[in-house]
């Protein structure tokens, strides 16, 4: 990705090529691991049912399912895996769980990344106005999200694909993708009434649609209400928090570190968030999930998000002697 607003010349080239190297192993066990707490959590879901042990089997299968867009994410910039093929297999089938088309996603997500921040062009901010209180409470509790996603996914399938960055080309294929997955769904829908079973909906849609919040925090934390200037080591928060939760979330708390260097893969970015500071000599935006909502929802309580956004203090990082 050389397209792109992030730093140049920061870190030796010698060292960036060390840090991009990609790993099918690496990758293989961040995958499994994360279905396999998926599986573990979807059984344990599914015999305590009708009980409320149910209850914190439900919130950590959906909070598990969300998170996999961490995957997704990571295999659109096919920095999951060495082998190319393996990142779209297992992005196709992350894309699908989503409901939120992987072709789509990358080519929206690339512009994201070439034009973060930027009202006009980057895609995040072109499909919504500054938040108001209401418009983010609905946007992080995952209302707004979902409806955005599912009318976005049926109006990509009439052909109705919106994106002045997406070729001709682009929009054909978006416009078939999109068919497959509503074809796809219809089939789950089918084979669900066949045989009378709740199970899509009990293991795959009720948990993930309705703990999307729990995604959210992330999401909105990484870019709102920061400066819209086209540097990511300014524009870009990185997020403070537990060891599970960056394994969840496949690293993207270090979040500045992959905006800034998006060719570095998912299990170097710790190395290159230190590399990162070491170099600029101050730590980037940094704050916790909960501390970002605190703020931010009392700034919107007085009034409408701030089009330039605020920036942040970098604090200075002492060096040993």
């Amino acid at each position: 990705m050389d397209d792109f607003i992030g730093r140049r010349n920061l870190i030796a080239p010698e060292r960036l090529r060390e840090l991009t190297r990609r790993s099918d192993w690496k990758g293989a066990v961040q995958t499994l691991s994360h279905f396999g707490a998926i599986g573990v959590t979807g059984t344990g879901l599914w015999l305590s049912w009708g009980s409320w042990w149910a209850a914190p089997w439900f919130v950590l299968h959906g909070m598990l399912l969300n998170y996999l867009f961490a995957a997704q994410h990571e295999c659109n910039h096919y920095t999951a895996f060495r082998t190319r093929w393996v990142n779209d297999v297992v992005n196709r089938i992350t894309a699908f769980v989503l409901l939120y088309p992987r072709s789509y996603e990358r080519w929206f997500h690339f512009e994201h990344h070439r034009h973060t921040q930027d009202w006009d062009r980057d895609p995040e901010l072109m499909n919504r106005k500054p938040f108001t209180l209401s418009s983010y409470l609905l946007y992080l509790v995952g209302v707004s999200y979902w409806w955005n996603l599912l009318a976005r996914l049926a109006r990509n399938a009439r052909g109705k694909v919106s994106g002045d960055y997406l070729t001709g080309a682009q929009r054909r294929h978006v416009a078939l993708e999109a068919r497959w997955h509503i074809a796809g769904y219809v089939v789950v829908a089918a084979v669900s009434v066949a045989f009378e079973s709740w199970m899509a909906v009990t293991l795959w849609l009720a948990p993930m649609l309705s703990t999307k919040v729990l995604h959210q925090v992330q999401n909105l934390t990484e870019h709102t209400g920061i400066t819209h200037e086209p540097d990511t080591v300014h524009n870009t928060r990185t997020i403070a928090t537990w060891p599970i939760l960056r394994w969840m979330g496949w690293n993207m708390q270090y979040h500045t570190a992959h905006h800034t260097y998006p060719a570095v893969p998912f299990h170097r970015l710790p190395e290159l968030h230190a590399e990162l500071e070491r170099q600029l000599g101050y730590a980037p935006p940094t704050v916790g999930y909960l501390a970002f909502q605190r703020r931010f929802i009392t700034e919107l309580a007085r009034s409408p998000e701030s089009v330039a956004g605020a920036s942040e203090i970098h604090p200075r990082i002492e060096r040993a002697a």
